[in-house]
């Protein structure tokens, strides 16, 4: 059974939250699937640490290997609430929303065609991703990786190498870079 039914006073404390409505409180526990956080406003949690629960793509804008990367246990935070989770009585709520975004500040001044520099960060089958700006990665296709055609990426460049590439799209939508070092 849900956690808010057994918790009348949870529900309705969940039902007056909007959308958009910034809410503080603290750190009270860094789980491998998100980060728990006690409300400073409304009921405790009558089975986790906190009624309020970041995913962890919600945590930051930037890449990042583990929660504690982000925060840290007792740490104060503000929040923008996305939307309260029925099952479990929990606030879903964002960190990340309350940052402006940097792939979007970047890309305000980038047009297709432009040349930038960057280092290769991650390769994978069909190609690699290159940081082009602290925090900031496009990702090259194989087949914009080398004038000839290569099988795979670890023919022509290794992680941690300096390449010159050119913007070949910029989809601020689905925040994507793209880039070729074939047409640079």
């Amino acid at each position: 059974m849900a956690a808010t039914a057994e918790n009348p006073e949870l529900w309705a404390f969940l039902k007056r939250l909007r959308r958009g409505e910034f809410l503080a409180g603290t750190v009270a526990a860094i789980e491998r699937f998100g980060v728990f956080v006690a409300l400073d406003e409304g009921p405790e949690h009558p089975v986790y640490p906190g009624v309020g629960f970041i995913t962890y793509p919600e945590l930051s804008w930037r890449r990042f290997e583990e929660a504690s990367d982000v925060v840290e246990l007792g740490q104060r935070v503000s929040c923008e609430f996305l939307q309260f989770d029925t099952w479990n009585g929990e606030a879903r709520l964002s960190l990340r929303a309350t940052q402006p975004d940097p792939f979007l500040g970047f890309v305000d001044g980038i047009v297709v065609g432009q040349r930038l520099s960057g280092r290769v960060t991650k390769l994978i089958p069909f190609g690699v991703f290159v940081q082009v700006a602290d925090g900031l990665e496009g990702f090259v296709h194989l087949s914009e990786l080398n004038s000839v055609p290569v099988a795979a990426p670890e023919e022509v460049v290794q992680i941690g190498d300096q390449l010159m590439v050119v913007v070949t799209d910029v989809d601020r939508e689905r925040r994507r870079l793209s880039l070729s070092r074939r047409q640079a």
